[in-house]
């Protein structure tokens, strides 16, 4: 399996805080069947973490992980949080895209609302060729009180990624019935385990895939991992045929 949020980097945001940490992390990645890891730090919320600091810590990391004979594979990202000026930062080469050709981004909204330039600045991004990935919507405030808000995203040509915690009842069952509802009508085309430390936010992602495959089929859940691998790869996607909550 491929996880395209996790953050694993030791020392740089409120996930892993040690190497120890990281490499803790990493062994439990296996154990749940992942291969690959796209690092995602947090950028522009209470951290920053620009792309050319994130690059070689990732590399760093990659390495201990070979030392220790750990068969994961890492990736460089970031979890970046919306601001009004996020295509200026993207001219000043501080953000880190999902795949090498700069085509996908993770977009974290804030937890509390939906901003009011959030449509503007997404829908700038798509006009420049980017896809902005937008990350835990069911844990978003906004989205809560209204999930068809994510409609106006998809149709700019935006993608959206479920945490796999969520899916599985780690975030309580509110949550996890929103997060039922938007894979069963393809608001959410990919699921990622936004792991931050095993005692606090663990992968979940072994179970999230069984859960998803018991309730929407195996078809579904392949459909859903192929569509990370695809992102990671740069690859142009075919969006879900998704339809408003009612």
């Amino acid at each position: 399996m491929l996880d395209l949020h996790c953050h694993i980097l030791p020392g740089v945001d409120d996930g892993a805080q040690t190497v120890d940490d990281s490499i803790k992390m990493a062994k439990k990645a296996v154990k749940q069947g992942i291969t690959h890891i796209l690092c995602t730090p947090h950028h522009n919320r209470r951290y920053q973490n620009p792309k050319a600091e994130i690059i070689p810590a990732v590399e760093e990391l990659q390495t201990i992980l070979e030392e220790q004979g750990i068969p994961l594979t890492l990736f460089e990202g970031q979890e970046v949080r919306i601001h009004d000026q996020l295509v200026q930062e993207i001219e000043e080469d501080r953000i880190l895209f999902v795949d090498v050709t700069d085509r996908y981004l993770l977009i974290e909204f804030p937890t509390a609302e939906i901003p009011y330039y959030a449509e503007s600045v997404l829908y700038e991004l798509c006009q420049l060729g980017h896809v902005p990935i937008i990350v835990h919507p069911e844990r978003n405030l906004g989205f809560q009180a209204e999930p068809n808000q994510l409609l106006s995203f998809l149709n700019m040509g935006c993608l959206a990624q479920l945490t796999a915690p969520s899916i599985v009842g780690i975030f309580g069952k509110s949550v996890q019935k929103l997060s039922h509802q938007l894979v069963e009508s393809g608001l959410v085309q990919m699921v990622a385990s936004d792991a931050h430390r095993l005692k606090q936010r663990d992968f979940y992602l072994k179970e999230a895939s069984e859960y998803i495959i018991k309730h929407f089929g195996e078809k579904h859940w392949e459909q859903m991992d192929q569509m990370s691998r695809d992102v990671v790869n740069g690859d142009p996607v075919d969006p879900f045929n998704y339809r408003e909550l009612i």
